[in-house]
């Protein structure tokens, strides 16, 4: 059959695309249960693409079982997806990398330094307590204990009382989960800032107002009136990178507790830090208005799919009281192996391993580019461009996926890529810097 014209921007994933525009064909009608769509090498021929894109774009479709394969016969049309929903198209996913390109958008781990002999025994000593007989709602103990032990020796904080810690399945997760149980109202948030929270803010039926961001991070001052929580990632600011300094922290802490608002504090990449002295959690100047969230996914992996938050008592009780009434709670798995990690003094060790080998990529980041901005801390910086116009398609015609804010410029992580490929990118990168500037 003739399909309707599929036209694809070179700028952005060519699979995601192709893929999203038979979805859009199968909801407009040109394409019908039944219809049988051309072989992926006829497709890609038309398309002028690589067949892996054609390929790569069905093995989608499939997955979500909107066509089936039938051997010797060809592709068809299974079923006609739903329309999107505005919610959708409003809050893009973030598009896969093309295959075999380097990747250095930020928000992806190190895995490279995991110790994989501690892994696997970690694994197995997880593996060794009895089943649960019952659900376990604020997190198995060993797992709460671990962590309170990692925020003393890590990040400085000490836990109100031993219950204080609550397991989540991640800091987004939990994220969500607060924002269920807070009241009704606005929740501030960073801007620029971590789009998925404010999605999570939003779709829990709360009014996100943007606060601007400088080099400093949250312009504290600028938080409207009238807020019920602010969200913030004073650690190590996404995107651009920024530090809380500490009289912006006490000043949040400050007007939290006199116009009776939380502080929502997502860790991101708080155990990072180059050069500098660590600056006080906000979860210990103000334990009483601070939402604290953490996640073992940016230092060991996102397959734990475990998290941790630190909240006042108030808080927990809703979050907990929520839980029971609705069935859900994060999988004890992940939990369980973190906790056989942590007891086995392999997190320590990892964790120096982590700093050791970020902080040699950092200094191989720096020296190969201009003068970039948020290499205090974290796993990424910022590389400032007035004009950033093309530099995403740029990159990715050499082989680099990259991350480009307009107005600020280029934001790259180099915890993901192989020390070979950050190698391999870094020179790019600054090709196309010094052309954009």
């Amino acid at each position: 059959m003739e399909l309707p014209p599929l036209p694809l921007d070179r700028t952005r994933p060519l699979a995601a695309q192709l893929a999203d525009g038979l979805r859009a064909a199968a909801v407009g009608g040109a394409l019908r249960v039944g219809d049988r769509l051309p072989s992926t090498r006829a497709l890609a021929a038309v398309l002028g693409v690589s067949r892996t894109v054609t390929a790569a774009a069905y093995d989608q479709l499939l997955a979500e079982g909107w066509v089936q394969g039938r051997v010797g016969a060809g592709t068809f049309v299974r079923a006609v997806p739903p329309a999107l929903s505005p919610a959708r198209v409003a809050e893009p996913a973030r598009p896969a990398a093309e295959p075999g390109g380097i990747d250095l958008r930020p928000g992806v781990p190190c895995t490279e330094v995991i110790d994989r002999a501690a892994w696997r025994r970690a694994w197995r000593a997880g593996a060794e307590p009895e089943p649960d007989l019952l659900p376990v709602y604020a997190g198995v103990p060993a797992f709460r204990t671990a962590v309170a032990e990692h925020l003393l020796r890590h990040r400085g904080l000490v836990p109100a009382e031993p219950g204080a810690v609550v397991a989540t399945g991640g800091s987004t997760g939990a994220l969500a989960e607060v924002a269920r149980v807070l009241p009704r109202g606005r929740v501030a948030v960073e801007d620029p800032g971590y789009r998925r929270a404010v999605g999570a803010l939003r779709a829990a039926g709360l009014d996100t107002v943007p606060v601007p961001v400088d080099e400093h991070g949250l312009r504290v001052s600028d938080i409207p009136p009238d807020v019920v929580a602010v969200y913030c990632t004073p650690a190590h600011q996404f995107p651009l990178g920024a530090r809380l300094p500490a009289e912006r922290r006490i000043a949040l802490v400050e007007r939290a507790r006199s116009e009776g608002f939380l502080v929502l504090e997502d860790d991101y990449d708080g155990e990072l830090r180059y050069d500098v002295a660590p600056l006080p959690l906000l979860a210990a100047l103000g334990p009483d208005v601070v939402v604290h969230l953490g996640t073992v996914s940016k230092i060991l992996t996102p397959t734990l799919g475990a998290g941790w938050l630190v909240a006042p008592p108030a808080v927990r009780a809703a979050l907990l009281a929520a839980r029971e009434r609705t069935g859900s709670r994060p999988g004890v798995a992940g939990q369980r192996v973190f906790a056989a990690f942590a007891e086995a003094g392999d997190l320590a060790r990892h964790l120096r391993r982590l700093r050791r080998e970020l902080g040699e990529r950092r200094a191989l980041v720096v020296e190969a580019l201009p003068p970039v901005r948020g290499d205090q801390a974290g796993a990424h910086v910022v590389v400032p461009l007035a004009r950033t116009d093309g530099i995403r398609a740029a990159a990715a015609a050499r082989g680099v996926e990259l991350d480009v804010w307009p107005g600020h410029g280029v934001v790259l992580g180099y915890a993901g890529p192989t020390r070979a490929e950050l190698a391999a990118a870094l020179p790019v990168v600054a090709d196309l810097v010094r052309a954009a500037t």
